[in-house]
């Protein structure tokens, strides 16, 4: 006895043409997620306008209100209901959609926001009267006139109020607040030549000032490190690196902070193309490929990186938010950033962040006095050439001859002499405290050197140096390793078999999806091949990319650094200590050990006379 299935009906279903209301809310679903997105899609259209001053409003995180005001071109009046139908915009005629030089170019914004919410638009071109429309939840109201200056004003009011639904999955006012946040910096980093500013005005009045970036002039590198420094702050902009790098018609500019300047969480990685942010798993890749080595898998590096290229070399027309691209070849992008921001951190030598030092100090607090007792200004150079012989044995011999009473002598003939040694970058080595760390002097200041981070990071690059001129020693297995896979993940595996085999792996196919592991690195003894195998698999269904057995390979390299270094507890004599840190100024990344961490801290000695008064 057959039984009918609950899912199939008598009745065949009939196909429905939707009305535009229902269209535009499907729409606004993929266009504007949150409040978040709607602010990125008004200020995309106000730069495309040509504004040079944009101004954001939100309150209760965008929930009940956003504004937008640029001084843009404008819209005429006979266009305003046709900026709110769907797919109609001034950016492209259609013809072409890999030739995409603005933000905006799908129509879908306006429309997709008075779907969902209240949206009032007053625009005004120049030579004409200004003009308003109104719409709220797909009902669009007749143009009216209206007072404005020039350029265009946006305001959405209740968003998702349409779809109620939405509304539900609405964050807290503080986490669509800092959404919003981080759109206007990405966005005013995109345009150093434009003025960026977010207010937030809940609870009515004028508000805060979120965020405020004033145009920066200068040229490109100039302006944007002035536009980074006041975005992303100071300290990124005194720690990053620059970077300009080419190849193949891709352009890759910007700057990349130190591998001391990291943080817990990629939370400042910011990666643009032809000016538009993207979030790019190639790029984002790419990025922590050029670190991996630098940092320890819990620390995210810092970056503000442009790639400009022609707009027949990238698909941005991939996602209706437009925040995911496609590249013709992703591996000449990511080959670009991963080389240019290597030489970058090489070319820094020992540099370590400035806030290692600010830290520091930070964590220096003098005990607290009664009174505070300031010193005279710094003595005459006979006072502390007598205070000095004072300090040095026999100094009991002068105290008949020295009284306080201070003459200046006229200073002795001195005969040319070499270089001073604290006039190297690290300076001279003056002293070893707790067998551990060294203290050396500076023309300005004072540095500290952790000894046994040092020299293992000198070691550890010493020995990737000796792999990579005679290669990856390969242990040829006496039966080989099958590993059964997809047919999809053997095609993807054989896609980097060669890379494999520069480090010391070899795959071959074995038959449909099976794959022979025929050797492996030496260096790391026995492995589980088939493990590995999957892991790698893994990394590059996640990064596109996979570095796990040249990671493999340098932990082993970092812990034979570890083992053959100076150890804590050694006692080290004078010119064990400046050998080493000549040393450091002569080898790349010396700034870090190998798990990201400091290997020195460099403190200035206006610094230090600021903690005892002495300003």
């Amino acid at each position: 006895m057959s039984h009918p299935s609950p899912n199939i009906s008598d009745s065949r279903p009939v196909i429905r043409q939707l009305d535009d209301a229902a269209i535009n809310r499907i729409a606004a679903g993929e266009v504007v997620e949150r409040p978040a997105s709607a602010v990125k899609e008004l200020v995309e259209n106000a730069i495309d306008a040509g504004a040079a001053r944009i101004t954001v409003e939100i309150a209760d995180g965008g929930k009940t209100l956003i504004r937008v005001t640029d001084d843009g071109c404008g819209i005429a009046a006979e266009d305003l209901p046709l900026a709110l139908a769907r797919h109609a915009t001034s950016k492209i005629d259609g013809s072409d959609l890999l030739n995409i030089h603005t933000f905006g170019f799908r129509g879908e914004a306006l429309p997709s926001l008075g779907a969902v919410g209240r949206l009032t638009l007053i625009s005004r071109v120049p030579g004409a009267e200004a003009a308003r429309i109104r719409v709220a939840g797909g009902r669009i109201e007749p143009v009216k006139p209206a007072a404005l200056r020039a350029g265009t004003v946006v305001e959405l009011r209740d968003i998702f109020f349409a779809t109620p639904a939405r509304l539900k999955f609405m964050r807290s006012d503080r986490a669509e607040t800092q959404a919003v946040t981080d759109v206007v910096k990405r966005l005013a980093m995109a345009e150093p030549a434009g003025a960026f500013t977010l207010r937030d005005v809940s609870g009515g009045g004028e508000g805060r000032v979120v965020v405020r970036a004033d145009a920066e002039t200068g040229d490109l590198f100039d302006a944007l490190h002035g536009r980074l420094g006041g975005v992303l702050g100071r300290d990124f902009a005194e720690n990053a690196l620059r970077i300009d790098a080419s190849r193949d018609g891709l352009r890759l500019f910007g700057y990349a902070a130190l591998p001391t300047f990291s943080r817990g969480a990629a939370v400042a990685q910011y990666l643009f193309v032809n000016g538009r942010p993207v979030r790019d798993r190639t790029l984002t890749g790419a990025l922590r490929a050029a670190y991996f080595d630098l940092l320890s898998r819990d620390r995210h590096p810092a970056a503000a990186l442009f790639i400009d290229c022609d707009p027949q070399l990238v698909d941005v027309n991939v996602h209706p938010a437009k925040s995911e691209v496609r590249f013709r070849e992703p591996g000449t992008a990511r080959g670009l950033i991963v080389s240019a921001l290597r030489h970058a951190l090489a070319e820094a030598g020992h540099r370590a962040a400035t806030t290692v030092a600010t830290a520091t100090l930070g964590a220096m607090r003098p005990e607290p006095q009664g009174a505070r007792v300031y010193q005279m200004d710094r003595p005459s150079p006979g006072a502390r050439s007598a205070a000095y012989q004072a300090q040095a044995p026999g100094f009991a011999e002068l105290s008949d001859s020295y009284s306080a009473r201070v003459v200046d002598t006229p200073a002795a003939p001195e005969a040319p002499a070499e270089v001073p040694p604290e006039a190297h970058p690290l300076g001279a080595a003056r002293g070893q405290l707790h067998e551990n760390y060294i203290i050396a002097q500076t023309e300005s200041g004072m540095v500290i050197v952790d000894q046994h981070a040092a020299h293992e990071r000198l070691v550890y690059e010493k020995l990737k140096r000796q792999m990579a001129e005679n290669g990856v020693t390969a242990q040829a297995l006496l039966i080989p390793e099958i590993v059964e896979l997809s047919e999809s993940e053997c095609t993807r595996l054989m896609e980097v078999a060669n890379d494999l085999s520069r480090l010391g792996l070899t795959v071959e196919p074995f038959g449909g999806g099976a794959v022979a592991v025929r050797e492996t690195p030496a260096i790391l003894g026995e492995v589980n091949a088939a493990a590995m195998i999957r892991d790698i698999l893994d990394e590059l269904d996640d990064m596109g990319s996979s570095q796990m057995v040249q990671a493999r390979i340098e932990a082993i390299l970092s812990r034979v650094a570890c083992h053959g270094s100076v150890r804590s507890g050694r006692r080290m004599r004078a010119e064990e200590m400046n050998a080493l840190l000549r040393e450091m100024e002569a080898t790349p990344h010396s700034g870090q050990c190998n798990h990201g961490r400091p290997t020195y801290v460099e403190l200035k000695l206006s610094d230090i006379e600021r903690l005892f008064g002495r300003t």
